[in-house]
């Protein structure tokens, strides 16, 4: 059985062969093709993997290496990520090379972010081979896209969003965009796996007649070892694994910060991902965004000054040591599907309090493996948070559940027998 895969990223482990800089966005992917490789004698699978390359690269087409007896054809496509709600027709012409020189018998495409997916499905056009792995849903990140940002703001346009034609307004229309390019991607394939509740209801709103396949995620490797303790970690830290727009509801945490800080005055944010506040100089002030400018006002107001540090990219190994130093990892998101820091968090054993939206619920169970609250409403954040500060003995029940239920979720043997079991029911 010949599968091809095509990814929104070039897998680090592609990366280092060729040895070029890679992304630690979407890691699951990593954990996934390990597994695949290490299987692929024994379910005959030929596998080839395209992903978008820098333009230097051409149409970079070769055989790589994924262990000591897997390899697999890897194929390179140019496309502007930087601009993902246009779609480029020259991405068409790339996908018939690429059909045509791996004949593939399954395509499968992870996600609906980028314009590749609809050029592929389109040139492909064999919607009963083809399945999309849905991970976020631009066409819902674009209704809840501005998270309860005051109007002023949402309207707001710095230098820096004026340059870049980015205002927040524009970014949201981007999304918008985006969602018709994934709805029709979707419309036109055959199967659409996905993981929650949430993500299956969306899909049966676009494309009812396609088959919906139950698949989690196998998260990176290095979060299934090693686990949180509370008498390890820093109290009062808490850990967000990224902020630098408004979907991911950094905002609402530090408007809960002034009630938690009355108790717990030692309370500290650390942020990871990209640094959209940290501005020294008056010349780094002028490329800060609206949402950057608004979470530096909301730091100064709510005198937040010494209680948040920006961590910038991590690693997973980074990643990881700030998840097992925190004593809470908190999901402030105005929506999620099935967040993959949540997960890891949970792998790990940290205490998690989140929004209960989209498919978080899938995730984390109330009361059992962490706490939920309603999404946007910062003192509910706030209580959740000083209850895990306070409790002692349900901050250890939920370490262990969450640890249990995570290792249900991302569990690797099932996650790659239930995908060859996809595989194997599409080409029968």
């Amino acid at each position: 059985m010949k599968v091809l895969w095509i990814c929104n990223i070039m897998i680090p482990a592609i990366a280092r062969q060729l040895g070029v800089s890679y992304s630690y966005r979407e890691g699951w992917l990593s954990g996934l093709l390990e597994r695949v490789a290490q299987e692929k004698g024994r379910n005959r699978i030929e596998l080839g993997i395209a992903f978008p390359v820098e333009e230097s690269m051409g149409n970079f087409q070769r055989n790589m290496q994924l262990g000591e007896s897997s390899s697999c054809r890897c194929y390179g496509f140019t496309e502007n990520l930087d601009t993902p709600e246009i779609y480029d027709t020259a991405l068409e012409g790339r996908f018939q090379e690429v059909l045509q020189d791996f004949e593939p018998d399954i395509v499968h495409i992870f996600g609906t972010e980028f314009p590749h997916t609809l050029a592929c499905v389109r040139v492909f056009g064999q919607p009963e081979k083809t399945v999309i792995s849905i991970q976020g849903l631009c066409s819902c990140i674009a209704e809840e896209y501005m998270a309860d940002l005051p109007v002023k703001v949402q309207r707001q346009v710095t230098l820096r969003d004026r340059i870049r034609k980015d205002s927040l307004k524009q970014q949201q229309k981007k999304f918008k965009k985006r969602g018709e390019h994934e709805k029709e991607a979707l419309r036109m394939t055959g199967h659409i796996a996905g993981r929650t509740d949430f993500d299956r209801t969306q899909a049966a709103k676009i494309n009812p007649s396609a088959k919906y396949h139950y698949l989690n995620e196998t998260l990176r490797s290095i979060f299934y070892h090693d686990r949180w303790k509370r008498t390890s970690c820093q109290p009062y830290r808490i850990f967000v694994s990224q902020g630098d727009y408004p979907l991911k509801g950094l905002h609402y945490l530090l408007q809960a910060m002034p009630k938690v800080l009355e108790r717990f005055p030692e309370t500290h944010i650390y942020v990871a991902g990209s640094n959209i506040i940290d501005k020294a100089t008056w010349k780094e002030r002028m490329k800060l965004s609206a949402y950057g400018k608004y979470l530096r006002k909301l730091i100064k107001e709510k005198h937040l000054t010494d209680k948040v540090t920006m961590l910038g990219r991590l690693s997973a190994e980074e990643m990881k040591a700030q998840f097992l130093q925190s004593h809470l990892f908190v999901l402030p998101s105005a929506l999620e599907n099935s967040p993959n820091s949540l997960g890891e968090a949970m792998l790990l054993g940290v205490p998690c309090v989140a929004a209960d939206v989209g498919g978080v619920h899938n995730l984390l169970t109330d009361g059992g493996d962490g706490m939920l609250y309603p999404a946007g409403d910062v003192e509910a954040l706030a209580d959740r948070i000083m209850e895990i500060f306070t409790k002692e003995a349900i901050v250890e029940r939920f370490s262990d559940n969450a640890r249990k239920h995570a290792r249900v979720n991302h569990d690797v043997e099932q996650n790659y027998y239930r995908l060859i079991h996809i595989y194997r029911e599409m080409s029968s």
